[in-house]
């Protein structure tokens, strides 16, 4: 048997900093398909994913979190790597920065560079972006803030070591003009050349001084290695990368088949990687491609504006094959796609439900009903079948040259193609019209078994991108996935029984009803929780002569009685020589009788405020605990009433 051809793909690593939402997410799941239709495909694949962990970004909320760096990544790469599960990718590794053998590696790599005349050590000052981890030059600002994330720059100078960028920059631009599929899409490839490398690449600041959570130049303590010339070798660690010697496992899957990653980080897998590579003298990989973002209703998702939508959150509405189906299919190959709540719904009961759903449905239960589950070919043909079939045995060669290209969004819309003609094919042959002419039976059967037949050719394309779908599928039919080679030949299913009850594949919900409000809970929780999240103002300093200002006495609540549609209170209570009326809005926890008798500490030299009609002249003083509840402050012992609080 002939050795397989490796395959070796990779995902950009998640960046521990937060949660991964679900535009981050996608990568993962656009990855997998990719990974799963090249094992169809024949290929040996080698797909690896992982976690960036180190920086000052990391440092600062480790710090702000009370935990150390460490543990801080720790929690944070065992959550990415919970939500890479839960959406049933099949990673073959998950690497992490923080592991030993990555660490040794880098600073291996790193002290060759230094050793070979291709690093120097000097000083940088500009405007730094901490969230990016990039120092700018001024004229490269937006406005004044990051071009990148568009957030807050501040001056920085320190000493770091330099990357001599522009020594390999004319063997990059040759590479990438006598390789027009190195990067894709090729408005990628545009902006890459147009912006950085044919105007003059400058050299490129490769380590750090200002915080120490990174891996240690071991030749110089004072410098931690920056985060891309860490992070992006992770492609090469992974599979066994040596400087001295390189394992079997790197022989075999390098140069990557493909590093697929966002677009905004293009430049650097598309300028700064080949040139690490270059200086290592490693081949290339074959192919970068820049994927375009889901954007939330059309903004980039972001916390502080809370239009942050999760993975988990989805499947926990909708299912995992329906997350994976709506973030795969609405992606383009190039622009920006979008998502909200509403539209998951929209195409889960449009697409999954009606077309996919009904189809399989219907076809079960008509073969239940009129031939006690079995389906057999009968061959009695008609000359709509003749299209039917070769409709559907086209598909598979339409869905690779889609998968080829990596438009996976449009081999999806391929194998859908083949539903909805599945569909329409029932409309076309009336099954029901059929079963009422017992002349019939044998075209009736045979209309059934094409049926089958089309759903089994679907579902087995269907593998890679709705993997749980597929099984199930195929499963009602007693079937497992076929080879994609026999796909282009429709009438392999030899018949059988069908499942007697099949599961439900995607049931239809009512957004308005059903939906939206689980997703208002959501929205709250996350709400609170980025609250809870912030830094806290510290209280604001008083003198004590502002304290002097506050005349706080004791009062003796003598009647009391609710007010009427309201959470308050109306009090009368003396204080010394004198009643007064006040209103308190503590209702929900105590009872007029309740009130009466009770010593309390009133505010007297609050201005009179009117409220239900009822004239407020002071405010009695309660405490309120984390949970909420509200107790009423009281002296520690019996004082005379008027008695002032000092």
């Amino acid at each position: 048997m002939a050795e397989k051809e490796p395959y070796y793909l990779t995902t950009a690593i998640a960046y521990t900093s937060g949660k991964p939402h679900i535009g981050n997410t996608y990568e993962i799941v656009l990855a997998d398909a990719i990974a799963r239709f090249k094992r169809m495909q024949g290929y040996d694949v080698f797909f690896q994913t992982g976690t960036d962990e180190h920086g000052q970004k990391i440092e600062e909320k480790a710090k702000q979190s009370g935990v150390t760096p460490k543990q801080f990544v720790d929690e944070r790469a065992a959550e990415v790597k919970r939500i890479w599960d839960l959406m049933n990718t099949t990673y073959d590794k998950f690497i992490r920065t923080t592991d030993a053998d990555h660490e040794a590696q880098v600073q291996k790599i790193f002290k060759k560079f230094y050793e070979q005349g291709d690093i120097y050590k000097g000083a940088y000052e500009g405007m730094y972006c901490t969230p990016c981890e990039s120092f700018w030059t001024e004229s490269q600002l937006v406005d004044g803030k990051c071009p990148d994330c568009g957030r807050e720059v501040k001056p920085a100078k320190e000493e770091a070591y330099f990357f001599k960028m522009g020594k390999y920059a004319d063997r990059l631009i040759e590479h990438i003009n006598t390789h027009p599929e190195f990067i894709q899409p090729v408005s990628r490839k545009n902006e890459m050349m147009n912006n950085f490398l044919l105007p003059g690449l400058q050299d490129l600041c490769v380590s750090r001084t200002s915080f120490k959570w990174g891996i240690p130049v071991d030749f110089d303590e004072k410098h931690v290695v920056y985060v891309w010339l860490d992070a992006l070798n992770n492609y090469i660690t992974g599979i066994g990368f040596d400087v001295d010697n390189p394992s079997e496992q790197y022989k075999k899957l390098w140069p990557a088949g493909l590093h697929l990653i966002g677009k905004d980080i293009i430049r650097f897998h598309t300028i700064y990687w080949p040139i690490f590579l270059m200086a290592l003298g490693q081949p290339l990989p074959k192919q970068v491609f820049g994927h375009p973002w889901l954007l939330q209703g059309g903004e980039k998702m972001s916390k502080s504006k809370g239009n942050v939508i999760y993975a988990d959150d989805l499947v926990s509405l909708f299912g995992v094959d329906a997350v994976r189906y709506f973030v795969l299919h609405e992606m383009p190959f190039d622009n920006d796609g979008t998502i909200t709540w509403e539209l998951v719904a929209e195409r889960n009961n449009a697409e999954l439900a009606n077309v996919l759903g009904n189809l399989v449905n219907r076809t079960v239960a008509m073969s239940n009903k009129y031939f006690g589950g079995v389906v057999e070919n009968k061959n009695v043909s008609d000359e709509v079948d003749e299209d039917f079939k070769a409709f559907v045995a086209g598909v598979k060669d339409k869905v690779v040259s889609k998968m080829d290209e990596l438009r996976v969004a449009d081999a999806i819309s391929e194998v859908f193609a083949l539903f909805r003609r599945s569909n329409k094919y029932i409309d076309e042959t009336a099954p029901w019209a059929l079963a009422k002419d017992e002349a019939q039976r044998d075209r009736l059967a045979t209309v059934l078994y094409n049926l089958a037949e089309s759903i089994l050719i679907g579902a087995s394309l269907l593998k890679p991108f709705l993997p749980e779908t597929a099984d199930k599928i195929l499963s009602f039919f007693g079937e497992t996935v076929r080879a994609l080679d026999d796909l282009s030949t429709f009438g392999l299913y030899r018949g059988g029984k069908v499942v007697e009850k099949p599961e439900i594949l995607f049931a239809r919900v009512d957004y308005a009803k059903e939906i939206a409000p689980k997703v208002a809970a959501i929205q709250e929780a996350q709400r609170k929780a980025y609250e809870a999240e912030q830094p806290k103002e510290p209280d604001p300093k008083i003198t004590i002569d502002d304290f002097a200002k506050i005349k706080i006495k004791v009062g003796e609540v003598i009647a009391c009685e609710a007010v009427k549609k309201s959470k308050l209170l109306h009090e009368t209570v003396k204080i010394g020589g004198e009643t007064r009326s006040i209103l308190s809005g503590i209702a929900a926890y105590y009872t007029p009788e309740e009130m009466v008798g009770k010593k309390v500490l009133v505010v007297t030299n609050l201005p009179p405020r009117t409220m239900k009609g009822i004239v407020s002249e002071g405010m009695i003083l309660c405490a309120e605990d984390k949970d909420g509840r509200v107790v009423l402050v009281s002296p520690e012992q019996d004082v005379e009433s008027g008695s002032e609080i000092s």
